[in-house]
């Protein structure tokens, strides 16, 4: 009993990586802002959605994280295999799309938190750009990895502002069993981000490659499963303790919108210098670990589909293409945001929106991958998971139309 409780710790350890990691980013300098957000000018209200969105997490991550063991292969890989190259080429360009807007947002998160520091951006984003491709194009998988583990630890600082902040836990938990659904153009645009940013369409592409090159099989699928689920629930304790912070450090004062993630940062002052340090490393920590996740994700998903080699292990001259594209993004999305008067703020949240229109699409995808035996074998859904699934299609695809008739009708 206690040797083969060993060996599944062991396992464990194995495949830790690629599920927690891939959940945790997710809080990148977006994410951030669009929780700050939601708390700043909702208060407590939209906590409620943080438990669909955890079970949306859990379900999605995991049966990427089981396609990709099964079958050894990436999601955009499957999809042109069993969909064709065209339908692929539409779903990849979307992708980049709003991967584009997320890496730009990741640059200016970087940009903003060393601004409060009195560094200027035209120092500290061609730094970040420079550090991120040395880490990525220098590095191992092995040792990427272990760096993106520490980074992961470094989000604790949310948990720790939002405790300092002191906001009202019994109105937090009210709110988070009480869901509230307005018919307001801000509040279906606020929820349709919070599962864009929480269940991102890139992070599913991310995952699948990051299981294959790690070499995660059936075999190990179990603690890898368990991997996956306790990086989505930390995730979301995560984005909770953000939009209480906000809550309860802007909200409680004085509803509003704010500009950007350091505006909430600045919100957390009154209630002392290490609440508003913690959660301007928080987004510097953030904002440079996504900033070298997305453009490792947009590489990883453009070269599978168009059947280019890829991976981190690869050196440059082995899989060109792979690095090019990694480097055009980096070079693209720090560029932009030093464009004096470049309209960051409205990307950033249009950034998040994109993502959650574009769930419903990847979600389709996915679930009809998943329940293929000639791929799965006898590792396809169960009812349960299609059920989750599908509902998501349905309801992301509802408020996002309910979204553009409100937005037509108010025009």
């Amino acid at each position: 009993m206690l040797k083969r409780l060993r060996y599944r710790i062991g396992v464990f350890f194995a495949v830790l990586g690629p599920g927690f990691i891939t959940a945790v980013v997710d809080n990148d300098a977006g994410g951030i802002f669009t929780y700050s957000q939601a708390g700043a000018k909702y208060g407590y209200l939209p906590l409620w959605t943080l438990a669909p969105i955890t079970i949306l997490l859990i379900v999605t991550q995991e049966m990427c994280s089981r396609m990709g063991a099964v079958s050894g292969k990436g999601l955009s890989d499957l999809i042109r295999e069993e969909f064709g190259l065209r339908t692929t080429f539409f779903v990849m360009a979307a992708l980049v799309l709003a991967n584009l807007t997320n890496v730009m947002a990741n640059f200016a998160g970087i940009a903003s938190s060393l601004e409060l520091f009195h560094v200027s951006r035209y120092i500290s984003v061609p730094v970040a750009a420079a550090a991120v491709w040395f880490l990525i194009v220098k590095g191992t998988y092995a040792s990427v990895e272990k760096i993106f583990l520490f980074a992961c630890s470094l989000y604790v600082c949310y948990i720790a502002s939002g405790i300092l902040v002191k906001p009202d836990w019994r109105e937090a938990a009210i709110y988070t069993v009480s869901p509230v659904l307005v018919l307001d153009p801000g509040y279906l645009q606020m929820l349709i981000g919070m599962v864009g940013t929480s269940v991102a369409p890139w992070m599913q592409f991310y995952l699948q490659a990051a299981i294959v090159e790690k070499g995660v099989t059936a075999k190990e699928y179990g603690e890898s499963r368990i991997e996956v689920i306790v990086g989505c629930v930390v995730m979301s304790v995560i984005a909770f303790f953000i939009i209480v912070a906000c809550a309860g450090a802007i909200w409680s004062v004085k509803p509003q919108d704010i500009h950007d993630a350091t505006d909430a940062a600045k919100g957390l002052q009154p209630f002392g210098q290490w609440a508003y340090l913690l959660f301007c490393a928080g987004l510097l920590n953030a904002s440079f670990f996504a900033a070298s996740i997305l453009p490792l994700s947009t590489a990883y998903t453009v070269c599978e589909g168009l059947g280019f080699e890829s991976g981190v292990n690869k050196r440059f001259r082995e899989a060109p293409i792979f690095y090019w594209l990694f480097t055009g993004l980096i070079v693209v999305g720090g560029g932009v945001i030093l464009i004096p008067g470049f309209p960051l703020v409205r990307m950033i949240l249009l950034s998040q929106v994109i993502n959650g229109m574009l769930l419903p699409l990847v979600l389709i995808f996915m679930t009809l991958l998943v329940n293929k035996s000639r791929v799965m074998k006898e590792w396809t859904n169960t009812s349960f998971y299609n059920a989750v699934a599908w509902t998501a299609v349905v309801v992301m695809s509802g408020l996002t139309l309910t979204l553009v008739a409100i937005s037509v009708r108010d025009f």
